[in-house]
């Protein structure tokens, strides 16, 4: 039975992240001075008064949780709103040695894959032994969360193209890089839509290392039906994770009990 931890944000951060991995049984085998980590954070527009990316806060408990990871990336890349980089200063606070910002369509060490039909070129540093992580802010959206954020490993800057077989580029690029390692949806604001029109402060984090079934919590959570959510669908269909929300074990805070704090969105 895949297990997701849903833990509520109270004042220290990193407590409740350090919680949320002791419930889903810790991260040790990811934890490695052999092997490099990628956070893949999702950030669609870094300008604005709407800015749907994971916290700094969050990020800053991921990357302190892979305390003996060699190198961290925190990655993105170009889309029309700007290159990575640039959208990526968000988490300007975290760079260290350790820990860079990487645009993953400047990389020039690639490896071809095919991603829903076509012919692509990905970043050397999102393929195996390189642990990967998701994170991204909740949203409701029919889309995804998690999922939806491997949109951000196709290096084209007009992605648009794209759009129109969605499901296939997201679970294809799945496969591709070996699967998500661990997956964390920042609910410390949940949003709207894609667009992210309305925000609401909800403090809570969902963790898992199964990430179709983090999704599909965080869809019910924001009210979603997961056995209408295309992506997460074909994610079963596929066998790479758990979407049936009654064979889900959701550790710490029940689904029941944080309703009415997302009702309102």
């Amino acid at each position: 039975m895949s297990q997701v931890a849903v833990v509520e944000l109270n004042g220290d951060v990193q407590e409740s992240f350090n919680q949320a991995l002791k419930l889903i049984g810790k991260i040790d085998g990811l934890n490695s001075t052999e092997r490099p980590v990628v956070v893949k954070v999702g950030v669609f527009n870094h300008k604005g008064p709407r800015i749907n990316c994971p916290t700094v806060s969050v990020v800053n408990a991921i990357v302190n949780s892979f305390n003996k990871a060699p190198q961290i990336y925190i990655a993105e890349s170009d889309n029309y709103k700007g290159i990575g980089l640039e959208r990526l200063q968000i988490w300007k606070e975290l760079f260290t040695d350790r820990v860079v910002p990487f645009n993953l369509s400047d990389d020039v060490d690639t490896k071809e894959v095919e991603i829903a039909g076509e012919k692509m070129r990905f970043s050397h540093v999102l393929f195996k032994p390189n642990v990967f992580v998701s994170t991204h802010a909740l949203r409701r959206y029919d889309k995804g969360t998690i999922l939806k954020n491997l949109f951000g490993l196709v290096p084209d800057r007009k992605k648009a193209r794209l759009h129109k077989k969605l499901v296939a580029v997201l679970l294809d690029a799945y496969k591709a890089i070996g699967g998500v390692d661990l997956a964390v949806i920042d609910a410390t604001r949940t949003y709207s839509g894609a667009a992210a029109i309305k925000a609401l402060n909800t403090n809570t984090i969902v963790v898992g290392k199964d990430a179709v079934a983090v999704e599909t919590v965080g869809a019910v959570l924001v009210g979603l039906k997961p056995e209408k959510m295309a992506v997460i669908q074909e994610a079963v269909k596929r066998g790479l994770g758990e979407g049936n929300i009654e064979k889900i074990e959701v550790l710490g805070s029940s689904i029941d009990s944080l309703k009415e704090r997302f009702s309102q969105l």
